[in-house]
């Protein structure tokens, strides 16, 4: 066998073997890493309703705890009824409860939308009174670091706890990024319903301003059930 043959049979079975190397390695880490997907995404949602502080790093298992104890994930059907999985029926939609004992205190809906370089996911968590944000994180996003890549950042996200989805009025009016400080370019009365915008990132604002639209829509029925005060906590499948 030439010289050429020999490198060409040792560059094939090179590559058969580190093929089978990085196989085995992906399929060997798979299970680590959707452990660790599960345990940032419940990290994430009792970071929004303030379980969790953004300084602070608890172990895998002490997220597992203390989520099993205080979040309840079910569904929502289109009239805002709560409902387990199985009763879940086409087109219903995900919501966790937080709970404290027999007290229902916050729910979080997830975030998922378009961003300016791709998807921006996270959760919002709105009070039990259906019309006040609670918190706010992102876990995934694509946005350019140091512009619209702050949407991550403890300073954006805790300008959302005490907002609004609706307006004086007691209407929905969902929650968007002003272009700039809240105080300079938008009128008191809509203030509430805005949070300050971040300096050259203004398309990841509108952005991020049409999802939650579009995502708050989607879960108005169940945010007037709250605001009207008809989820009675013996009424919730939550125990």
């Amino acid at each position: 066998m030439s010289d050429t043959g020999r490198s060409i049979r040792f560059a094939i079975i090179v590559a058969v073997v580190c093929s089978f190397m990085l196989t085995a390695a992906a399929s060997g880490l798979k299970p680590l890493q959707e452990r660790n997907m599960r345990v940032d995404r419940q990290k994430n949602i009792l970071k929004s309703v303030g379980l969790i502080t953004a300084d602070e790093a608890p172990s895998a298992e002490a997220v597992a705890a203390l989520y099993e104890a205080r979040i309840k994930c079910l569904w929502t059907d289109a009239s805002g009824r709560i409902v387990t999985e199985e009763q879940r029926g086409p087109g219903d939609l995900p919501i966790c409860l937080h709970v404290d004992g027999d007290d229902l205190k916050d729910y979080v809906i997830p975030i998922n939308t378009s961003g300016l370089w791709g998807q921006i996911q996270g959760y919002l968590a709105v009070s039990n009174d259906g019309a006040t944000i609670t918190g706010f994180t992102v876990f995934k996003h694509a946005e350019t670091p140091g512009l619209g890549g702050e949407i991550e950042q403890n300073w954006f996200q805790k300008n959302f706890v005490g907002k609004k989805i609706v307006n004086q009025q007691g209407e929905f009016s969902s929650i968007s990024i002003a272009k700039g400080k809240v105080g300079a370019g938008v009128p008191p009365e809509e203030a509430p319903n805005y949070v300050d915008g971040i300096s050259g990132a203004t398309l990841t604002g509108k952005y991020l301003s049409s999802g939650f639209r579009r995502i708050l829509e989607d879960y108005e029925p169940v945010a007037v059930q709250f605001r009207k005060d008809l989820l009675i906590k013996d009424h919730l499948p939550i125990r």
